[in-house]
């Protein structure tokens, strides 16, 4: 199973206005609610306990999962895992982390696109990323499941719309203290870190680096695409006084 962020990054939002954001308001709560549902929270009292528990853990994940072997070879309804994926996550700290990142950058950004348009980019781009993830381990029979890559092309969305929005973030070579930085120095920062990772990561276990550096490209690579050519309006010159010619 893949799990979740790395790096010393963790952004508070106390700079950046809160827009209403029903989108990733509802992301988050759907989220959270597959997640205290399903065996990996460990709450629901359907799955067991134990060895049980375990048993149903790995089968869920396989099921609602991406299982790269799978996926290529073709199999009945592999094609949508990479959508199911998404909103499946394997721990409490696999969840907390994905959706910290999610309610601080994707609010501002979802505002910036509009509802339905950051609703289809946040799918579309986190299907793209497990998508480049499961074909750069295209034999791998490890189940990937988790919001990182849809969160990490929201990352590189906002990194373009709003290159100046000052981030609280926590470095730990700081002793973990709190530094506001702007979003053109962290999020480059935390780009760099996951590939890096990804340069030593193996195809068993572990964080899906890859998935997380073609999601923030998507992003990126997205966000410029459409609002590059974004016109200002310029404001109408002021009526000439009476009797005076307009130039």
């Amino acid at each position: 199973m893949i799990g979740n962020w790395s790096g010393p990054l963790s952004p508070l939002s106390r700079a950046i206005r809160r827009p209403t954001a029903p989108v990733t308001y509802g992301l988050i709560a759907l989220c959270c609610l597959l997640f205290l549902i399903g065996p990996a929270a460990g709450l629901n009292p359907v799955y067991g306990t134990g060895d049980e528990l375990l048993a149903a853990q790995r089968a869920y994940f396989r099921r609602w999962g991406v299982v790269p072997a799978e996926l290529f070879e073709g199999a009945a309804g592999s094609a949508l895992t990479p959508a199911t994926a998404l909103f499946v996550h394997g721990s409490w700290v696999h969840l907390l982390g994905n959706m910290l990142f999610l309610f601080v950058f994707g609010a501002m950004t979802e505002e910036r696109m509009g509802r339905v348009q950051f609703a289809l980019f946040y799918v579309g781009c986190g299907y793209l990323a497990l998508l480049g993830y499961a074909a750069a381990n295209a034999s791998s029979e490890q189940s990937l499941v988790g919001a990182s890559g849809a969160i990490s092309a929201v990352l590189g969305a906002f990194l373009y719309l709003f290159p100046r929005a000052r981030v609280t973030s926590l470095l730990p070579f700081l002793f973990f203290l709190p530094v506001r930085l702007p979003a053109w120095v962290v999020l480059p920062f935390w780009a760099a870190l996951q590939w890096l990772a990804a340069g030593r990561a193996s195809a068993g276990p572990g964080v899906a680096y890859l998935a997380h550096l073609v999601g923030f490209g998507l992003g990126l690579a997205y966000a410029w695409a459409r609002f590059r050519r974004t016109t200002r309006v310029k404001p109408a010159p002021a009526p000439a006084p009476e009797g005076e010619n307009q130039p």
